[in-house]
C-alpha cells in the first residue's frame, strides 16, 4: 500500500511538473526600443510562436535565424507562426545586438535577456535553443543546437499544428 501511495504521489508530481513546464513563465524583457514585454504574453496571440534563443557571438545561432528568414514568409502564410528571437548577450555585448539585427534585416521581434532570467526559467543551457509554442500557449517542441536542414524538421512540426 505504501508503495502504491508513493507511486501515485510521484506520478502526480511528475504530471504537475510537466504541465507547468509546458507554458511560458512571466518575465519582463526589453525589446530593441527599450519597451518592456512580459514573456507570458508571447503565446497569447492565438497562433504558433517560435522562440529562438541566440547571441551575437554564436555563429550557429545567426546561421539558424538567417536560414529561418528564407522560409519565414511561407511559414507565416501556412501556419501564422511568429518568430521571436531572444538575445542572451550580456551587458558587455548587448550593444552589438541592434546593429547586427539591422545589418541582416531580420523581420522578427527581438527581445533582450541580458541576465538570462527567461533562458534559465526555460532550462536553456546553451544556444541556439528553439521552442515552438502552439496557439494555446503550450510548448510543443524544442530543439537545441543547429545544423543545416533543421528548418525542414521545424517546418514539419509547424505543419502538425495545423491539424
Amino acid at each position: 500500500m505504501r508503495y502504491i501511495l508513493l507511486s501515485l504521489t510521484a506520478f502526480f508530481f511528475l504530471k504537475t511538473t510537466v504541465n507547468q513546464a509546458q507554458s511560458l513563465p512571466a518575465i519582463n524583457l526589453k525589446d530593441l526600443k527599450g519597451k518592456t514585454v512580459n514573456t507570458s504574453t508571447l503565446s497569447q496571440k492565438g497562433h504558433p510562436v517560435l522562440i529562438c534563443f541566440w547571441a551575437t557571438w554564436c555563429s550557429p545561432c545567426k546561421k539558424e535565424l538567417n536560414n529561418y528568414m528564407e522560409h519565414y514568409e511561407e511559414w507565416q502564410a501556412e501556419t501564422g507562426v511568429e518568430i521571436i528571437a531572444i538575445s542572451i548577450d550580456d551587458s558587455r555585448s548587448a550593444n552589438k545586438v541592434s546593429p547586427y539585427v539591422s545589418s541582416v534585416s531580420w523581420p522578427y521581434t527581438i527581445l533582450l535577456d541580458s541576465n538570462k532570467q527567461f533562458a534559465q526559467a526555460l532550462g536553456v543551457n546553451n544556444v541556439p535553443h528553439t521552442f515552438l509554442i502552439d496557439a494555446t500557449g503550450n510548448i510543443v517542441w524544442q530543439h537545441n543546437n543547429y545544423a543545416e536542414g533543421d528548418e525542414e524538421e521545424l517546418h514539419e512540426e509547424l505543419l502538425k499544428l495545423k491539424k
